[in-house]
């Protein structure tokens, strides 16, 4: 059976793809590694991602998407392209319809890319749904009732925070500030304060292994390696889960005042409703150690994680795929934009 209808989370770190009837048919990095003179494809997903900061000088690894917008048009479209041939087979006689995610935020000329993107891939016609709105759906919130629902997605690239009621965001935000600022502030501390040059997975690793924002643990550590910063030579330190509690605090205390400014524009009665249903946290990002309990003992709301939160954005595309023409009219999907 051929891939008809599918639905694509296209994050910054991860594309998730999601075949109407089956689930979640593919997990695979957003990683392209292209040759630099051909710009001939090399490799994509999995294998590209175990290439970053280890290719030659004639080969490129690279993300083509950067904050959850598309950043390299043509990486994204080859990116786009393999992903759905795998799924719906290279030989296909139809087009199937895609419905896609974008961040709350988004620019209509972002939107537009986006949009372009999967149409030239060989969508047939393509629907757009926001990030925040696809996590609710995915992680089983009533979104069509009349009463508030808060979900905090936070992906790779963005953080999108949204309050929805009847179907549509009531406010929203979408905030620069995920997954990736954390690795990225690890690298930036661990260079200034450990003196020491660290790449994308070891920080990604620290943070998975290691990552707690409330009440971190001073003697827990474990050692990483890398480059001295100034004598260039390989290096082995030691970090702790404080320290790395500290290089997290800045991107943690943005998510949490996005958090707050979103409860502060609040309607008096779905406010009221959070407070007793409390806030949902979907997305990779919402993995770090302690974000929950940290937002929760900062904004006095409970916080809960989804059932599946690095799928829940796919799963909410599935299920809008599922019930298409429902969801248009709710407009929780717009039509093909």
């Amino acid at each position: 059976m051929m891939a008809r209808e599918i639905g694509i989370d296209l994050g910054t770190a991860t594309v998730i793809v999601y075949v109407r009837g089956k689930g979640v048919v593919l997990v695979e990095p957003s990683v392209v590694a292209r040759d630099v003179e051909s710009g001939r494809l090399l490799a994509v997903g999995e294998v590209a991602h175990r290439m970053i900061g280890r290719t030659p000088g004639n080969i490129v690894a690279i993300r083509p998407l950067k904050d959850g917008v598309i950043a390299d048009y043509d990486a994204t479209l080859m990116m786009l392209r393999y992903f759905i041939e795998k799924v719906c087979g290279k030989r296909r006689f139809f087009k199937p319809e895609m419905v896609v995610c974008v961040p709350s935020g988004v620019t209509s000329v972002e939107k537009r890319a986006a949009r372009e993107a999967c149409m030239e891939a060989g969508a047939k016609r393509v629907y757009p749904i926001s990030e925040p709105m696809a996590a609710a759906i995915g992680a089983g919130l009533p979104v069509g009732e009349p009463g508030g629902n808060m979900v905090v997605d936070i992906g790779g690239g963005t953080s999108d925070i949204a309050v929805i009621s009847l179907g549509g965001e009531v406010v929203s935000d979408s905030l620069r500030v995920a997954g990736d600022s954390f690795d990225d502030a690890i690298i930036r501390y661990a260079r200034r304060d450990l003196g020491i040059i660290i790449g994308e997975r070891t920080s990604e690793n620290i943070k998975i292994n290691l990552g707690n924002v409330y009440q971190p643990d001073r003697l827990k550590r474990m050692e990483i390696r890398g480059r001295d910063a100034i004598s260039g030579l390989p290096r082995t330190v030691q970090i702790s889960q404080f320290q790395v509690a500290e290089a997290l605090e800045e991107s943690v205390k943005a998510i949490i005042q996005a958090v707050r400014s979103i409860l502060e524009q609040t309607p008096p009665e779905l406010a009221a409703d959070i407070m007793d249903k409390g806030i949902v946290m979907t997305g990779g990002g919402s993995l770090l150690s302690g974000l929950g309990e940290r937002i929760a003992a900062e904004t006095g709301i409970p916080v809960r994680l989804a059932d599946e939160p690095v799928s829940c954005v796919a799963l909410g595309t599935g299920r809008a795929l599922e019930d298409l023409d429902r969801m248009r009219k709710n407009g929780v999907l717009a039509s093909d934009f």
